[in-house]
């Protein structure tokens, strides 16, 4: 019984380890990934925290956590750059090893990233070309389905009114 329930309490540690947040990644972000905590830019030596949409860049031998790059790094291109998807808790602490693992990325841009994508799982993403057109066939399907679920309730109630007159005729006669 006690490894039933130890084999429990670690399949609900997966579940939540590895939920789904394609909807919150952003646009400039790699595609292929159902699940992100971090980016690595190697052509800037940075991190980004997907859930809290911060940047996180070394400024005087500090971890700086911002919203947005500081004015060095304004000629990167966060769209052309490479970014490395990592899952790891705070990836900024162990710096060393994912410069050193990763470095020979600097310069590439041949990474396909979600604003370009076509796959329709990106297109809830606010700011993908694609999101206001998913946006009203979402809100489309969701109004079909509320007029759908209506109908069903009105002949329920139709029903019930029927079955209830007919059960008053009967004891009545």
């Amino acid at each position: 019984m006690l490894s039933g329930f130890v084999f429990q309490s670690a399949s609900a540690q997966v579940r939540v380890r590895f939920n789904v947040n394609i909807g919150s990644q952003p646009v400039w972000g790699p595609v292929g990934y159902d699940h992100v905590e971090y980016y690595y830019m190697p052509d800037i030596d940075a991190f980004y925290y997907v859930p809290r949409q911060q940047y996180i860049y070394q400024q005087r031998g500090r971890w700086v956590f911002a919203s947005s790059l500081p004015s060095r790094f304004r000629n990167y291109d966060i769209y052309n750059g490479y970014k490395v998807v990592i899952n790891d808790p705070y990836p900024y602490r162990q710096a060393d090893t994912y410069r050193s693992q990763y470095g020979t990325y600097k310069g590439r841009h041949d990474q396909e990233i979600i604003r370009n994508s076509q796959d329709p799982r990106y297109f809830e993403i606010q700011d993908h070309p694609q999101h206001n057109k998913w946006k009203s066939d979402h809100n489309n399907r969701g109004n079909e389905r509320k007029r759908r679920n209506d109908r069903n309730r009105d002949n329920d109630r139709n029903r019930d009114n029927d079955r209830n007159r007919d059960n008053d005729r009967n004891r009545h006669n």
